[in-house]
């Protein structure tokens, strides 16, 4: 088995809109208010879940990818700015 149920839990709640989904699914899956009564209808309405999940995951991932790229950025950014400049040009030279 993967994960524990707490450190999955624990992933889903720092992705809110996957844990939603995941909880939208479930839903359909127990149809507790009863309204699918036919396969059809329940693959319909995962397969529509499914791509939602998708497509938030990918945004998920891609906005997760943007934050590595501004941190690096960052900290490249950082160790130019560091430090004094010590230099005021170059010193004239005697004719």
């Amino acid at each position: 088995m993967g994960m524990s149920d707490e450190a999955l839990l624990n992933r889903l709640n720092g992705h809110p809109e996957l844990r939603s989904r995941v909880e939208s699914m479930l839903l359909v899956v127990d149809d507790e208010m009863g309204n699918l009564q036919e396969a059809d209808a329940v693959e319909m309405q995962l397969i529509e879940q499914m791509r939602r999940m998708g497509q938030e995951s990918l945004q998920a991932w891609a906005t997760g990818q943007a934050t590595k790229a501004g941190e690096s950025v960052a900290r490249e950014d950082k160790t130019w700015r560091e430090g004094k400049k010590n230099s005021n040009g170059t010193a004239p030279s005697a004719k």
